[in-house]
């Protein structure tokens, strides 16, 4: 799917993705602990799913 047509994730719906609770999901984008690639529409936040399985890959382990 290309990224600009790619459907965007509310900070909820990318804490399960995730599987850490939403408060997490946001300590991590105030302190810049991990860059998530957040998109602030507005109030709102919203991640691409691409991101977020990036973010996911760089920390798998590689034997």
């Amino acid at each position: 799917m290309k990224t600009d047509q790619e459907p965007l994730l509310d900070r909820k719906t990318a804490a399960k993705y995730l599987r850490v609770s939403p408060g997490t999901l946001a300590v991590w984008d105030c302190t810049k602990r991990y860059n998530l690639e957040p998109i602030k529409i507005g109030r709102a936040v919203r991640y691409r799913r691409s991101s977020l399985d990036k973010f996911i890959e760089d920390r798998l382990w590689k034997s």
